[in-house]
């Protein structure tokens, strides 16, 4: 029977290996409806009312809302450092959320509608991209929820900004990435219609239920200066389940298929890792990594972490002790 992590990976996440450096409990900007430019870091909320996180903004003075609402706090940069990564931790949002950090979305849990989903039990996670965070000033979190019935808002859970004590990633790749669903195996058509998914987290969980069968990832980003793309590193991809083929700016650079059938495969319990070719790597201008999924049942999906790029010294010394894997090369 499979044993998987139903949202964000605890991989990272837990109170173990992490250290609290900017609690956001407190007071909060709110407004009850739905703009999209309120997202916006340059947006004028000094007029917006002010209530309390974590709390049921029932309790806040909006008893028997149910509908759209929008949170949005503002933090100072300085006090993290870019040498570091770090999380956002929200706690418990009833019902869906979506996430923006100065203007860009950086995780959403549920489905808002016409397509609703609640996620009203699971607990908020989300990797702070380095490259979206002001290290020198204010940066502002603005958060889009939507609630059915009962208590809504942010009502429960820990909230602040977290530093991963014991990442050992160059580059961390969780988050959003790009999904495309698939009838085969063809290469992806230039009109594919993406849609967004959290990384790692199964797709069911994300507005695909009971869906077995194929599907594209992808998730383009920039190599920091930190990195030298001619050092000996790996693409960590955390689990996939079932079977994957993992590209890397075009090339294939691993895939997983023990060639079993449903019930009897062992693919998805097996740490996806693989190496990434010297060069490769492009050091300016954009990368793209494109993961092509096949789920025979049960979850589906890159659902468990950890998920980045690293040197393969860092992983022998602090990730393959602790996982079973299989490494393949052309």
């Amino acid at each position: 029977m499979k044993t998987v992590v139903l949202f964000v990976s605890a991989f990272f996440f837990t109170a173990s290996v992490a250290a609290q450096t900017i609690t956001l409990r407190g007071n909060w900007k709110f407004k009850i409806g739905d703009q999209a430019r309120w997202a916006e870091p340059s947006f004028d909320d000094s007029t917006w009312e002010i209530v309390f996180a974590p709390a049921a903004w029932e309790e806040e003075g909006f008893h028997g809302y149910d509908g759209f609402a929008w949170y949005r706090k503002s933090f100072d940069g300085k006090k993290l450092s870019p040498e570091f990564t770090y999380y956002l931790s929200l706690g418990y949002i009833d019902d869906c959320d979506e996430v923006y950090l100065n203007g860009t979305l950086i995780g959403l849990s549920g489905s808002m509608p016409p397509k609703f989903k609640t996620a009203y039990n699971s607990e908020r996670k989300y990797s702070l991209p380095s490259d979206l965070i002001n290290f020198n000033g204010e940066n502002i979190l603005a958060i889009r929820v939507f609630d059915t019935t009962l208590a809504g808002g942010i009502v429960d859970g820990p909230l602040g900004i977290f530093r991963n004590t014991n990442n050992r990633m160059l580059l961390d790749l969780q988050g959003l990435w790009q999904f495309y669903r698939t009838v085969n195996s063809n290469p992806i058509v230039e009109d594919a219609e993406w849609k967004q998914i959290m990384v790692p987290s199964p797709w069911e969980q994300q507005g695909y239920p009971k869906y077995d069968g194929h599907a594209w990832y992808k998730r383009t980003f920039k190599l920091p200066t930190t990195i030298n793309p001619n050092d000996n590193l790996v693409l960590i991809l955390g689990k996939v389940d079932d079977f994957d083929k993992t590209y890397l700016n075009g090339k294939l650079i691993g895939k997983t298929n023990d060639g079993e059938g449903y019930g009897r495969s062992q693919s998805y319990s097996q740490l996806r890792v693989y190496s990434i070719p010297a060069g490769l790597l492009k050091k300016n201008g954009l990368n793209t990594v494109e993961v092509f999924v096949e789920d025979m049942g049960n979850v589906g999906g890159i659902y468990e972490g950890p998920v980045g790029i690293t040197t393969r010294a860092n992983y022998e010394r602090y990730y393959k002790k602790s996982s079973d894997f299989f490494f393949w090369n052309e």
